[in-house]
Order: C-alpha cells, then structure tokens, then sequence
C-alpha cells in the first residue's frame, strides 16, 4: 500500500473519543426532539384542561349541592307549616265538633228527665235540632273545602231571575232579624233580572254573609243588601255588585287580611258565645273567585261591617225562565201506597226512613245489604216493587254492585226497576258513580224529606 493508502485507512479506523452535548444532540435529532417538546406540551395541556373542567365539575356539584340544601329547606319549612296547618286543622274540628256534640248529649239527657214536661220537652229538642245543623253545616263545609281545594267543582250555571233569588235567600233571615229586633231590608237596583248562574253557589255566598250580619249584629242594629247592575266586559255580560252592611260588633282592621283564612274567626265560640266553624268565609272567596268574582271587607271594631261582592254573569231570555218554570210541581200524594225496597245496612238509618216514608203512605220492606236485596226482587213478581232505595256502602255486596247485578236480571221488568241512591257519598263523582251503576237518582245522607220526595218525583215521572 503506498502511504497514502495507509493514512486514510488509519484515519478511517481510528476512534478519537469526545462527549456528545445536547445542542449536538439537538441538531443531530431535530425532528425527534420536535415531537418530544409538542408530545410534552400536549399533556400538559391535556392536564391543564382536566384540572379545569374538575374545578368546573366541583363548582358545578357544590351549586347543585347548594340548591338541593335549598330546597330540602324548603320542603322541611313547608312540611313543617303543613304539620301546623294540620295541627290547627284537628285542633278547630275537634273543639268545633266538641260544641255542638256536648249541646246534643246535654240536652239529650234532659230531654229523658223531662219528658212528661212539654214545654220543656219541645225547648230541648229544638236546641238538639240547633245543634245538629250547626255539627251538619260543619260537616258539609269541611267537604266543600276539600271539593273546591281538589279542584273537582264545577260551575252549573242555569237561568234565574235574580229577583226571586236574593229574595229566597233574604227570605230565610227575615224571621231570625225580626226574632232579634234587627231592621233588615234589601234593595234591587238592576234593569236585566234574567241570569244564567250556578244558583246554588251564589246563595251560599249570600247565606254566608248575611248568617254572620245576623250573628254578630246586636238587638235592634241593621242589616241591608243592595244589589246594582253594572255594566260588563263584554257583550252579554252584566257585573252584579251585591253589598251587605250591618251595624254589628265589627272586626279590628288587622284582623281583615286573615278573614278569609281556614278556621279563623276575630273571636271563637267560647269568647263570643257565638257558634261558627270559621270555614264560612273561606268558602265564600273560594266560591266567588270560583264564579271569576271579586269580595272585599271594610270593617271598624264596633261599628259593624261591609262586605261588596262582584259577579260576572251572563245575561239571558226571558223565554228561558218560562221554560225552567214549567216543570211540574211536586205531589207526594200521587205516590201513596207504592212498595219501597229499601237496602240499608243501619238499622237506625232504616228505622227513620221506613217511619218517615209510611207516615206519607208509602209501603216498605227492608234488605239489610245488597245481596239480600237482590235476592228478595228476584224472589219477587215482577213490577211488585214500585222502586228501590239503595245505600251504598253495605257489606257482602255495596249498592253499586247490587244495581249492576239488578240491571243484569233476565226479567226485563225487574232490570229495569227505578233505584234510587241514598248515600253518604255526597260529592259529584259519587253520584257519577251512581248513574255510572244503572241507578236513576241519588239523595245524600243525613237526606232531606223534601230532596227524597223530588227524586221519587223525578224518578217515577208522574
């Protein structure tokens, strides 16, 4: 090999050791360290973005946290006023119960160690006879709350003459003002007396005030009620605003915000020595806001008391009036020696309504539930009996059940017998329930003579 040659191998072979820096690393693998600097930069970014969207999270849960700690809060307050409410509730119904209950049994006792006195006899019975339709008005009001807070009531708007409503509904006071030397007059200043109303709601709202005017008016105080047409909204639509205003006791004026409350009267029973659940006034703003009206009170401690009351109502013909009134009228004769089945589970329930339907000659047998009661009209000619009346909560078989076994007899005649219900039930959707069962009428418990008679009236059509 020449020199040369030997040079350039020894100098291609031979290994000069010397350290290797970074910026020679760096620019020997440029491309490798790019990668590593974005891989880097990428998780740390990544985890900036976790730690972000945990601290969001945190914040998020903590606000739900926040609003869920609000709202059992809430709830707690709200149950805790509900359990007053309740409280309150028992409380009033068990005192105003209590009253008239302690007058019935009182009374009742001396009523049996009086009764060869007549005079003292009859002043009993007539104070029981109080005392049960103050305990039945507590009753009926308690169940009206609970219609209208459930939202089942409904509106029935039918023709009237607006004359001949408020004066049936005065007419029911005229005798206790005059029994209290009350001067009592009322005023109709209105130029369409021809109505379509939910009669039976505006003489609630009526009898409701002026029972309170009667009430808490002293001897020879006042008493009126003027009602005076306004014009409506619209077409058809008259505005009657009925006012009452008596020269009674009074209410203090930061009693007025709490007067349409439940169970709130200025003074109770035992302070003012005047019975009254304290549900009247409820009722009477639930039902005329239930007509779309408006109530309001003006009233000063001891210089008595204004109530005005504004009803939206829609104008109708004087034909429809004819019409309403042409139905026939009621006579119970026609009725005299008809045969009653009567299922009623209560003997003592049973025992009134067979005396009182016999004493106007009626002729009854008893069933004591639904299944005897079917049985004895199967056992029976057909058309023997004239009618039914039907409880309904019986056992072995409930009324509804008995009905629509009776409306499944093969006998054409005894299927079809009339059946009237007369029931405890009282709401609307149990006399729903009623028709829904094949029956024909229905007549809520405690019932009336005059309702039992107008629904035999009804129901056999004479």
């Amino acid at each position: 090999m020449s020199r040369t040659e030997v040079n350039d191998s020894l100098t291609r072979n031979t290994h000069v050791g010397h350290k290797v820096s970074l910026r020679d690393f760096v620019k020997a693998n440029l491309g490798l360290v790019f990668l590593l600097v974005v891989l880097v930069l990428a998780v740390i970014v990544a985890l900036l973005l976790k730690s972000i969207a945990n601290v969001k999270k945190t914040k998020a849960l903590n606000i739900e946290l926040k609003e869920r700690q609000e709202e059992l809060v809430a709830a707690k307050k709200q149950a805790e006023v509900a359990s007053e409410a309740k409280t309150s509730f028992l409380f009033n119904m068990s005192h105003d119960i209590r009253t008239p209950m302690n007058a019935i049994i009182g009374f009742s006792n001396l009523l049996q160690q009086n009764l060869d006195n007549k005079e003292r006899a009859q002043d009993y019975i007539h104070k029981i006879q109080q005392a049960n339709d103050f305990l039945l008005s507590l009753v009926n009001n308690v169940l009206e709350m609970a219609r209208i807070e459930s939202g089942k009531m409904t509106v029935d708007s039918v023709y009237a003459d607006m004359h001949a409503l408020m004066e049936a509904t005065c007419s029911v006071f005229e005798a206790q003002m005059q029994a209290k030397k009350i001067t009592f007059a009322y005023t109709l200043k209105i130029e369409h007396p021809d109505i379509l109303v939910d009669k039976t709601k505006v003489r609630e709202i009526f009898l409701n005030i002026l029972s309170n005017a009667c009430k808490y008016t002293p001897e020879g105080g006042c008493v009126t009620l003027e009602v005076r047409e306004l014009p409506g909204d619209s077409a058809g639509i008259a505005v009657y605003q009925t006012t009452v205003t008596d020269t009674g006791i009074g209410m203090p004026e930061d009693f007025l915000p709490q007067l349409f409350e439940a169970f709130t009267r200025e003074r109770n029973t035992t302070t003012s020595g005047i019975m009254g659940t304290g549900l009247g006034m409820q009722i009477v703003k639930k039902l005329v806001e239930l007509l779309g009206g408006t109530i309001t009170v003006a009233s000063k401690l001891g210089k008595g008391t204004t109530f005005v009351v504004s009803l939206p109502l829609q104008l109708a013909e004087k034909e429809q009036g004819d019409a309403a009134n042409s139905k026939d009228e009621l006579d119970i004769e026609a009725y005299k020696g008809m045969r009653i089945l009567l299922a009623e589970d209560n003997e003592l329930n049973a025992e009134i309504v067979i005396t009182l339907l016999s004493e106007q000659g009626f002729l009854l047998e008893h069933a004591a539930d639904g299944t005897e009661c079917v049985a004895k009209l199967e056992q029976a000619e057909p058309g023997y009996y004239d009618f039914i009346l039907m409880d309904v909560q019986m056992p072995h078989m409930d009324g509804y059940e008995a009905a629509r076994t009776i409306r499944r007899l093969d006998d054409p005649v005894k299927a079809s017998v009339p059946i009237i219900a007369m029931t405890a039930n009282a709401f609307e959707e149990d006399k729903r329930r009623a028709f829904e069962a094949g029956m024909n009428a229905h007549v809520p418990k405690p019932f009336n003579a005059e309702k039992l008679y107008a629904a035999i009236h009804e129901v056999l059509g004479k």
